[in-house]
């Protein structure tokens, strides 16, 4: 029963699509587990490139159902828009499901998320002000609307106007904002359920029934796990677990259904937004690295920080997520740097070593890294296709991390192409 789960070990943009879309051309079903809009994964196929966002990757295989779990935070506005898009690309959504747990961002959440973010000034989180935090929050505080809610017009407008009214009085009130027209959301967003209304499905069920058939089943999240509201750099984080027991909860799985963990991790590091990152280079060859990598983001269009490949951090993400194996993408990017360096511990002001991922962000910020230097490596390996075709200098530095992380590394990708990826 081999269930596959893939997850960013880093601070997100790890290149997860890319191998999502190999596993996903394996697979017998594709499920998005957690996260909203705020997340992009970019797939190269057939010589086209896709930037997804809440479709999950394997919608460009069209007899491989795609399922939406019941932990996604869903934009009816966007997501509605993307299939449009894609439809128009000749992508075909007769195996999309949606789960009805999934819960709605509403125009409310987008503007409380701006308007927090706001009101802390430069202490800031720097979210991507789509609603992703403030839809979680009435998730947990029980006054969300859900997607079995958006499907059900009578229902729907009866939560939205109560719901509604609390959000005004604190857009207004608290912050000073303008007023949503409650009345003109309702008619709105009960047009975007008529359109998505043929896509809600038990995805729970669905998922349990195939692995009781024995089908392959790939489960993509979103973010990374220095991300994660628990395990991350709090809080300079996202408001979900894009952890892999995360998936379990999100889709509504049991833990014992899962055979394989793959982790993925760039040769090096990015981060968007603030936060700690001790690795950071603040120089000409971060901004090489920036420019060669293509390092903007897939949804906001973001410059990422760029630093050399933190070890500690993905050392704590093959604790937390039990990973079975590391996939390392974009390795082609370090061509022609020069020397090449990865941090193996930091080091705190009164000269102490820490060889795990602190707990707190205080404790992190710090810190300094503490480094392996690596001779780099020349030319272009974008045409490699086995292991032993890299140069010297390259397996060097992958066989490094395997042992420096503590986890075999079965991918190593060399190009944004599918094909561009090394399987050991």
């Amino acid at each position: 029963m081999p269930a596959n789960i893939v997850v960013g070990t880093q601070w997100g943009d790890e290149g997860k699509g890319k191998i999502i879309d190999i596993i996903a051309s394996r697979a017998d079903i594709v499920v998005r587990s957690q996260g909203g809009n705020n997340a992009g994964h970019t797939v190269v196929s057939g010589g086209e490139t896709y930037k997804l966002h809440l479709i999950p990757s394997g919608i460009l295989y069209k007899d491989t159902p795609c399922l939406i779990g019941a932990g996604v935070v869903l934009d009816p506005k966007d997501i509605c828009s993307e299939i449009d898009n894609l439809s128009q690309r000749g992508v075909t959504f007769d195996n999309l499901k949606i789960d009805p747990r999934a819960h709605v961002i509403m125009p409310w959440h987008i503007t409380l998320d701006g308007l927090s973010e706001k009101f802390r000034g430069n202490s800031d989180i720097g979210t991507t002000k789509r609603g992703i935090g403030p839809c979680y929050m009435d998730k947990y505080e029980r006054c969300g609307l859900r997607v079995y809610d958006l499907v059900h017009p009578e229902i729907f407008a009866e939560k939205a106007r109560a719901t509604g009214k609390l959000k005004n009085k604190i857009i207004t009130e608290v912050y000073g904002g303008e007023p949503h027209d409650i009345e003109a959301v309702i008619a709105e967003y009960t047009e975007y359920g008529k359109k998505l209304a043929k896509y809600v499905d038990d995805v729970s069920v669905i998922v349990y029934n195939a692995a009781k058939a024995n089908k392959t089943i790939m489960f993509e999240g979103a973010q990374a796990t220095l991300l994660d509201i628990d395990f991350g750099t709090y809080p300079y984080v996202t408001s979900s677990h894009p952890v892999s027991a995360g998936v379990c909860v999100g889709t509504g799985v049991g833990p014992m259904m899962i055979t394989n963990i793959i982790g993925v991790a760039k040769a090096y590091t990015t981060r968007v937004g603030k936060g700690p990152f001790p690795t950071e280079l603040d120089d000409e060859v971060g901004d090489t690295i920036r420019n060669k990598g293509g390092e903007f983001g897939t949804t906001t269009g973001r410059p990422r920080r760029t630093g050399w490949f933190d070890a500690v951090i993905v050392r704590h993400s093959v604790r937390v997520n039990g990973l079975s194996s590391l996939a390392i993408n974009k390795l082609d990017t370090l061509s022609d740097i020069g020397t090449l360096k990865v941090c193996v511990a930091y080091k705190k002001p009164d000269g102490s070593m820490i060889y795990e991922f602190p707990p707190a962000l205080e404790e992190l910020a710090d810190c300094t890294p503490v480094y392996e230097t690596f001779k780099g490596f020349s030319g272009d390996i974008s045409s490699c296709r086995t292991f032993d075709e890299l140069p010297n200098e390259c397996k060097v530095y992958i066989e490094r991390l395997e042992e420096l992380c503590g986890c075999p590394i079965s991918m190593v990708g060399v190009g944004p192409a599918r094909e561009q990826m090394i399987e050991r």
